[in-house]
């Protein structure tokens, strides 16, 4: 049986804080990722998904746990090898630029100290992935503050394929950016895996953004995963009352809509986990052998769905609504127009 093109299995990773005591931000979370596809790991702020796709990056060593890229733990692994390997796009494109190296510099750097080719083939491959992420090769001697946002999260994109990685970590790369701008990157982000079959991890808290984006979703609450499955089975029936509330709370165009209700209660304090279910002091079905027995592991509930809730298998189905206006989000419409604009230049082209 073939691998996995990447398998993490119960990392764990935790942080010093004054008086002694450890911020456990990472809990024994095991996530997979093939090639050609793209995981969503959602959540809201403070859950880990950020922490995980670092421990990934090996940016952060993980207390406890082992990754492997294609079967071989990455720690026996040079660091040019993983580098080259695993990508990575940041969240703010004005701060992930190197504000005194021209974008030709950006841009050819990695090739060369990878040896994947000489100054002159760099520049022309330069030149080629200005031309892919939809940009002048014009541009190369510009220096960063000269683009805009949406610019400089496209040379940070370029920048990561330059050499030829398997995987992309994105982390919240368009949460910086305006709803239009958000589309051109999403469609973009699409068209560089069809046509290079790069894999993406793609942290964000955007749940229509991930809808139209990932193949698969894990969703994240207090350094545990609570809910994985392919993104249309997650969002046609969520089986995790946490899951649940996330959908409740993304914003809703159609006339009628239920309007959020907030949870209650706060996250755990993650110095300080409390036994249980790390949901319940939050969750609305909440029962007394939740609070009483260990924080539940993650098991199947149906066909690649798994959910960490006792009873997910007793909720009823509640799927985000598929109605016309629902899907009439600023996004979407974003996206749809710029890949019907897509394809009619790709048509034009002799």
């Amino acid at each position: 049986m073939t691998p996995p093109l990447l398998w993490a299995e119960d990392l764990s990773r935790s942080f010093a804080v004054p008086g002694g005591r450890r911020l456990l931000a990472v809990d024994g979370v095991t996530v997979q990722l093939e090639r050609g596809r793209t995981l969503a790991v959602v959540g809201e702020s403070g859950c880990g998904k950020s922490t995980l796709g670092r421990l990934l990056l090996r940016l952060y060593p993980a207390d406890a746990g082992r990754i492997l890229l294609d079967g071989v733990d990455i720690e026996t692994m040079p660091s040019l090898v993983l580098r080259r390997r695993i990508q990575v796009v940041f969240q703010d494109p004005f701060g992930s630029l190197d504000p005194r190296q021209r974008i030709r510099d950006v841009l050819t750097r990695p090739m060369r100290l990878h040896g994947l080719c000489d100054r002159p083939a760099a520049l022309l491959r330069a030149a080629a992935l200005m031309e892919r992420v939809g940009l002048s090769p014009d541009l190369l001697d510009r220096l960063p503050h000269e683009f805009s946002g949406g610019q400089r999260q496209r040379i940070a994109i370029a920048r990561a394929l330059s050499v030829q990685p398997d995987i992309i970590v994105c982390d919240e790369p368009v949460s910086a950016l305006d709803v239009s701008v958000q589309a051109q990157v999403v469609n973009l982000l699409q068209d560089l895996q069809r046509d290079t079959d790069v894999a993406l991890l793609f942290i964000s808290h955007d749940l229509a953004l991930v809808r139209h984006l990932a193949h698969d979703v894990a969703v994240m609450y207090a350094g545990r995963v609570v809910e994985m499955a392919p993104a249309a089975q997650l969002f046609a029936n969520p089986t995790h009352p946490y899951t649940r509330a996330l959908l409740a709370a993304a914003p809703r165009t159609e006339v009628g809509a239920r309007q959020h209700v907030p949870l209650t209660g706060e996250p755990p304090d993650p110095t300080a986990v409390p036994p249980g279910c790390r949901f319940a002091n939050r969750c609305p079905l909440v029962r007394q052998v939740c609070r009483e027995n260990p924080h539940p592991p993650l098991r199947a509930v149906s066909a690649n769905q798994s959910s960490a809730c006792l009873f997910a298998a007793d909720l009823p189905v509640v799927p985000w609504p598929e109605t016309a206006d629902a899907a009439a989000t600023p996004l979407a419409n974003r996206i749809a127009i710029y890949r019907s604009a897509r394809d009619v230049a790709a048509r034009a082209t002799p």
